[in-house]
């Protein structure tokens, strides 16, 4: 196989087009071409999906492109291990769900970094399909997921067959919160009835294994609730519940001064009796490094503190 061949596959994938692909590798698009026709008769599969709307990733290509993208990493590691004499360059990365206590640990994590060394942190917050695939693809080494228990098999299923490790970081029932001079403010107690008429926002982007999205979705959802905004960005969630006092979302606990911040209090929901797990995974064959270490500890200790 390749190794060119390989780095012009991944562009073309990153770019979705064969022209866009050539550009950005200075090369002719009929010579591009004919290299990822050589790339995929050397392999026996197709790895894109020619049409109008581009190049798309076949299945086989999905499944080629995370291995192309592990070794191009690797071999661009060795390239630089003999070419470049400076101290090797740390790096972290972790993909998460919206979830304040995870960016609590997160932000005293990035307190605690060694000042003296050379450092890259990626922290993204996504759902847990994009996290188990930012895993696969190399892009990032650790993820957290966030399921409701009654699909603890479902996943457990899922990483066994991807060759991931999985460990328990906490198991919660979400609570409510809600602008602290909302009417639910008033109440100790909220049953579902006391959300009729009231704006729940929620994330529009909910994934369980091997079940349908549209069931997912509504998995996730208060039933008898007619309005809602769907969000991706955590912080965007809390400016829309310090402003509407009409508005309350589902949260597992939050820091104090979070709270504080925004101006929001949480409340139980005695109809709630839904579960649900935060894991944490990695590769099978991924040793954790110092800095994954420090991240799990500081995590380990804001869950201590509100759990």
């Amino acid at each position: 196989m390749n190794i060119l061949h390989m780095k012009y596959a991944v562009e073309v994938a990153k770019c979705g087009s064969i022209n866009k692909a050539a550009e950005q590798l200075l090369m002719n698009q009929p010579n591009l071409s004919r290299a990822i026709k050589e790339l995929e008769a050397s392999l026996g599969v197709t790895i894109f999906s020619r049409s109008a709307r581009g190049m798309v990733l076949t299945p086989d290509g999905e499944v080629f492109l995370g291995y192309a993208n592990s070794i191009l990493k690797q071999v661009d590691e060795v390239e630089n291990l003999f070419k470049n004499s400076s101290p090797k360059k740390r790096r972290f990365s972790i993909s998460v769900p919206r979830a304040s206590y995870i960016s609590e640990a997160f932000a005293r994590f990035s307190a605690a970094l060694d000042s003296e060394s050379d450092t890259e942190i990626f922290y993204k917050e996504t759902n847990s399909r994009r996290a188990i695939n930012n895993i696969l693809g190399d892009d990032y080494k650790l993820g957290i997921i966030r399921y409701a228990s009654n699909f603890d098999r479902f996943y457990k299923a899922l990483f066994d067959d991807k060759g991931l490790s999985y460990e328990l970081v906490t198991d919660f029932s979400y609570r409510l919160v809600v602008n602290r001079d909302s009417p639910l403010a008033r109440l100790e107690n909220i049953t579902y009835k006391d959300l009729e008429g009231y704006l729940e926002i929620a994330h529009a982007d909910p994934f369980v294994p091997s079940v349908p999205m549209d069931e997912a979705l509504k998995d996730e959802l208060t039933e008898n609730v007619r309005r809602r905004i769907f969000v991706f960005e955590r912080a965007s969630q809390f400016d829309i519940l310090s402003h509407n006092r009409e508005a309350f979302m589902w949260v597992s606990p939050i820091p104090k001064q979070l709270l504080e911040r925004y101006g929001l209090t949480e409340r139980n929901c005695s109809d709630n009796t839904k579960m649900c797990k935060d894991v944490i995974i990695h590769r099978d064959d991924y040793r954790l490094t110092e800095l994954d270490n420090i991240f799990i500890s500081e995590l380990c200790e804001v869950k201590r503190e509100l759990f």
